[in-house]
């Protein structure tokens, strides 16, 4: 399973202060407070202003504003000026998850603003109260308040603050798993920030909806609207805001297994977060960093994260993420096969969701106690908490949690000789794995990731364009007539450094070319690991022993069948394997084609003893397209002693298969067909181990040859594989 710390939460504490947080306003304040000599309310109401507007991206400056407020207000006995300050102060604390203080402060505000009827106030310490109950999992508290600020406003007829709280709502909503009721409040309120042309809004409205598409499986999508926000935070100096976006993304590409891209968001979402002593944040990125380590299973490092990130959610009280901490340790105890210690860690999460109606954690809480009874072999417990959970997935319409489910029950009607149901589910299973990672998925994200980067290195390249352009102008206008040799040697000079940065954005651009074809190669052997000819094979294999009512037989080759594919499966999400492991889904192979022949030939599988096949980790599907060849292609009109040898020797530090047949010959093969027609699975293997001799940094080769330059008949495949050794096995 693979989990991830998912808070639709609202980047700041304010009623949108994000509005407020404009560069221009904050320098049109400090000059209209410059001018002002006069110790009034309006001094009061431009240092409250400053500190509202600045606290984002500058904290210290906002605490001196806040302090001389402090002070004029009460020398002036001025209420309104004196709520507002405990208010922002309140938000300070909020931002550090003190929310107890938080709380003091918004009430000593609230009373201050009910003693002179200041429904703006009112209405801004509502919110700030639906905020904290939100950060604490108290959601239908968070809605009462949020509801009541939206009240107010649109009686004020507010259209800024109205957006707001049509967002915070959303926020709510989507947190509970009421998607349908999130969607039209965000899309209510991003309707009216394209009305006022609300380019502020427009970007926080992006950025929710990119958590929403990433919790819905809609990964394009989903890094396409955090794109779309993450300029304005980076221009606007919003640095928490920016911190939010970047741990999104991070989150949706550990998902995508791409580790060194999502640390290195997660890093920098770090760097903002303990900037801004955002406790909530700096939980949420050590948790999600703790992903990226269990999916690169350096479990060690994952449970030092999540163990950080539980002691700071129990001292924040964030049940969410304290329940997203024990189902996260549970996936980590089980992978390490500590099976009670894990089941006790979901119990505890799942025990936390129901008390708090936090209906997804439940979801994986569930399907992570069934998965210890799987690994006990009590399928009748497991059964029932996985259609628990599954029931929990569809309500909510969550892509990984049906897929896992579908998965675990594959599993449990295999293992309970239920092979009709079993077969049901492993394909239930194969959809929901395919709609998420399918190949026009996978090539839309590699194309956005392109485009933005893309966009930047352009960005960039204009922007010291037009600086280099502005020196020019400027030199041009101080220098004499006598000087214009001069002039014209600087211009050549600025020239020149301007195409060598084209020069080395155009290389750049060449690299993310490369590896976007890597990409679809990796897709091209997806693909054509179990072709349509054979699955349509086996099927009517199947069929005819069903009809010719060979029952025993059909079971023992459904369940060979259903084990191969999942072992097919289950390799094609991992770089690379352990080697026992792909010579199991070879052997499987051999077993089921030569069952479908009634044992037509004879097959060997043979390894030296230098080998351990338990810590040898190979890219897998390497083999199984040359054995399949030779069992299509290599007996044409050889009815008797068809033999296939496989062989794995290790010499010289080379890991080397070959694939001995004593069929026609490759000569012969090639005769037979069409010129232009070439083995698609040989072409693919070809090019991946191109792409595998670069990232292994280790010699991968194929050679194909007839066996008659030996005076032998038949065909030799000979395999230089890359590998890996794992000493931790």
């Amino acid at each position: 399973m693979k989990i991830f710390v998912l808070f639709l939460i609202v980047l700041i504490l304010t009623i949108s202060t994000n509005a407020y947080s404009q560069t221009k306003a904050i320098d049109s304040l400090k000059n209209e407070l410059s001018h002002h000599k006069e110790n009034d309310t309006t001094k009061v109401n431009l240092l409250n202003n400053l500190a509202f507007y600045s606290f984002q991206s500058d904290l210290e400056a906002t605490k001196l504003y806040l302090k001389n407020a402090e002070e004029l207000s009460h020398d002036l006995d001025y209420v309104k000026g004196e709520a507002k300050v405990i208010y922002i102060s309140g938000i300070l604390e909020s931002i550090k998850s003190n929310h107890k203080s938080s709380l003091d402060y918004f009430n000593r505000s609230l009373k201050l603003y009910e003693s002179i009827d200041d429904k703006g106030g009112m209405a801004s310490i509502y919110n700030a109260f639906g905020k904290t109950h939100f950060f604490q999992a108290e959601y239908d508290e968070a809605i009462f308040y949020y509801l009541k600020t939206y009240e107010i406003h649109k009686n004020l007829e507010n259209k800024t603050y109205l957006i707001t709280s049509l967002i915070n709502m959303g926020n709510v909503y989507a947190e509970t798993g009421r998607y349908d009721e999130a969607i039209s409040n965000y899309k209510k309120a991003l309707n009216i920030s394209i009305e006022l042309n609300d380019e502020i809004n427009i970007a926080t409205i992006n950025y929710n909806l990119s958590i929403l598409y990433k919790v819905q499986g809609n990964y394009p999508l989903a890094i396409e609207s955090a794109n779309k926000a993450i300029e304005y935070r980076k221009t606007s100096k919003d640095t928490l805001g920016l911190a939010h976006i970047l741990n999104n993304l991070g989150t949706i590409y550990t998902y995508l297994e791409k580790h060194d891209t999502a640390l290195e968001y997660q890093n920098q979402s770090l760097k903002f977060s303990l900037q801004k002593e955002n406790k909530g944040l700096v939980a949420l990125n050590y948790s999600n960093i703790g992903n990226i380590y269990k999916s690169k299973k350096e479990y060690t490092k994952a449970l030092e994260f999540y163990n950080k990130s539980l002691k700071i959610s129990q001292d924040i009280n964030n049940v969410k993420h304290v329940s997203a901490c024990f189902v996260n340790i549970g996936e980590v105890k089980l992978s390490l096969k500590k099976t009670v210690t894990a089941r006790e860690n979901f119990v505890k999460a799942k025990y936390i969701c129901q008390n708090a109606g936090i209906k997804d954690y439940l979801s994986y809480s569930l399907l992570g106690i069934a998965e210890t009874y799987i690994h006990e072999k009590e399928y009748k417990k497991a059964l029932s908490f996985t259609l628990k959970g599954k029931i929990i997935a569809e309500e909510l319409k969550l892509l990984e949690q049906q897929r896992i489910a579908s998965e675990l029950l594959s599993k449990i009607y295999e293992n309970t000789n239920n092979y009709k149901l079993a077969f049901e589910n492993f394909k239930q299973y194969k959809r929901l794995n395919d709609s998420i990672f399918n190949k026009e998925n996978v090539e839309k994200i590699t194309q956005l990731e392109y485009d933005y980067k893309y966009k930047q290195a352009l960005d960039s390249a204009s922007i010291r364009e037009l600086k280099l352009t502005k020196t020019v102008t400027a030199t041009s206008l101080n220098l004499k007539k006598t000087q214009r040799n001069y002039l014209l040697a600087i211009i050549g000079f600025l020239l020149v450094s301007i195409l060598s940065g084209a020069f080395i954005y155009y290389q750049k651009y060449k690299n993310i070319k490369s590896k976007n074809q890597h990409i679809i190669t990796e897709q091209k052997l997806l693909r054509s690991q179990m072709t349509p000819h054979f699955i349509f094979n086996s099927l009517s294999v199947l069929q005819g022993m069903i009809l010719n009512k060979e029952n025993k037989k059909a079971v023992f080759y459904l369940s060979k069948f259903s084990k191969l594919l999942r072992i097919i499966l289950e390799n094609s999400r991992d770089k690379i394997v352990f080697l026992n492991e792909e010579l199991e889904a070879v052997n499987n192979y051999l077993e089921l084609q030569n069952l479908e022949e009634n044992e037509a030939f004879q097959y060997t599988i043979l390894v030296d003893e230098t080998i351990d096949t338990t810590t040898f980790k190979v890219p897998p599907m390497l083999i199984q397209p040359f054995i399949e060849n030779a069992v299509e292609h290599a007996f044409k009109n050889q009815e008797d002693n068809q033999k296939i040898d496989v062989w794995l020797k290790y010499v010289n530090k080379e890991l080397i298969c070959t694939i001995t047949d004593n069929g026609i010959g490759i000569d012969a093969e090639i005769e037979n067909k069409k010129a232009n027609k070439k083995s698609l699975a040989t072409t693919i293997t070809s090019e991946r181990l191109k792409v595998l001799s670069t990232d292994f940094k280790m010699k991968g080769t194929i050679n194909i040859e007839d066996r008659k330059k030996y005076n032998k008949q038949g065909t030799i495949v000979t395999l230089v594989i890359p590998y890996k050794i794992d000493v931790t096995s």
